[in-house]
């Protein structure tokens, strides 16, 4: 039998496809991958950006091998993925899981370090740690029935820990949680890595992706649009600029014929943002019309930027707050 191969990359992807059927009679298909490559280097904790139906899920079940590609290869610690031996070193928190709710957060992580060859005192005081580490020492008793969706999602995370697993992959990890316990859920992953473990992290929640990752991919469509570190994407960025004009309104800034990234109205006042290269010409022109200019600095390029410009690009239209939802 083969073993997973130290020096093999956690993840590699290779052309990765899938397309489902879908429709009453299956006469329908939607493409979910379309030649998706990635690789995970050992110890990275590297994100999977891209709004809901972008294939973040969809690389993960594939990954688990709870799904199978329609083409390409993917592989953990260099061997195929239905390889038992190689889950085994993967923990996986599913973006809902559902964990059976008659049992207590304690029987439910104790029974996957079971699943995973722990047993006796070992186990009992691995239970102990990961439960405490997610704030779940409080409430082991009580049936998971009883737990609140935040609830639901810390314990599911102490069952992924609880193997001191080489690897975790996270689909959504932060859902359901308050502000606190996003925080909270960050820093754990932090640990991880400080561990040796290698995280591969899936979310629509920008902040929390620039917080934990050190490279990204953004996903749109199925399709790998953006990767790299995230100070690699943003500084790759065309320099803009932002200008605040006075005197003149908003219709008048728009059509002076200048490509503007950003315009947007503000008591009295119109805010745009330009290319560097065309800030001068686009002075001159707000003086020319009788308008005056308030502030002019360089733009702060942000990695919701950075997404936004990526849809656009793709031709894919969403809204953003804190999330993105398509």
């Amino acid at each position: 039998m083969t073993h997973p191969s130290p020096d093999a990359p956690p993840i590699q992807v290779r052309g990765l496809s899938k397309t489902y059927k879908v429709g009453f009679w299956f006469n329908r298909t939607v493409r979910a991958l379309q030649g998706l490559d990635l690789e995970v280097g050992t110890g990275q904790i590297y994100g999977l950006l891209g709004p809901n139906g972008a294939g973040k899920s969809t690389t993960i079940k594939i990954l688990m091998n709870l799904v199978r590609p329609s083409s390409g290869t993917a592989t953990l610690f260099g061997q195929p993925v239905d390889r038992a031996a190689t889950r085994r070193l993967v923990g996986f928190l599913p973006e809902n899981p559902a964990p059976y709710e008659y049992l207590t957060g304690r029987e439910f992580v104790t029974l996957a370090g079971q699943l995973c060859g722990m047993s006796g005192h070992e186990l009992d005081l691995r239970v102990k740690e990961v439960l405490g580490a997610v704030e779940m020492g409080a409430a082991e008793k009580l049936q998971i029935r009883r737990y609140s969706k935040g609830m639901v999602q810390r314990v599911a995370l102490a069952q992924a820990l609880v193997a001191k697993p080489k690897m975790l992959i996270l689909d959504e990890p932060t859902s359901g949680l308050d502000p606190v316990g996003r925080r909270q859920m960050r820093d754990l992953i932090l640990a991880e890595r400080e561990r040796g473990t290698t995280v591969l992290f899936c979310s629509h929640i920008i902040p929390d992706v620039e917080a934990l990752c050190d490279r990204l991919a953004v996903l749109v469509g199925g399709r790998r649009v953006r990767e790299g570190s995230v100070q690699e994407l943003v500084s790759a960025q065309v320099p803009t600029v932002e200008m605040v004009v006075e005197g003149l309104k908003l219709e008048q800034v728009k059509s002076m014929g200048q490509d503007l990234t950003t315009t947007q109205s503000l008591d009295g006042r119109v805010r745009v943002q330009v290319s560097d290269a065309q800030s001068q010409r686009m002075l001159s022109l707000v003086l020319a019309a009788g308008g005056r200019v308030n502030s002019l600095q360089a733009a702060q390029f942000s990695l919701e930027q950075l997404f936004m410009d990526a849809l656009k690009d793709s031709g894919r239209a969403t809204s953003v707050g804190g999330e993105i939802n398509t």
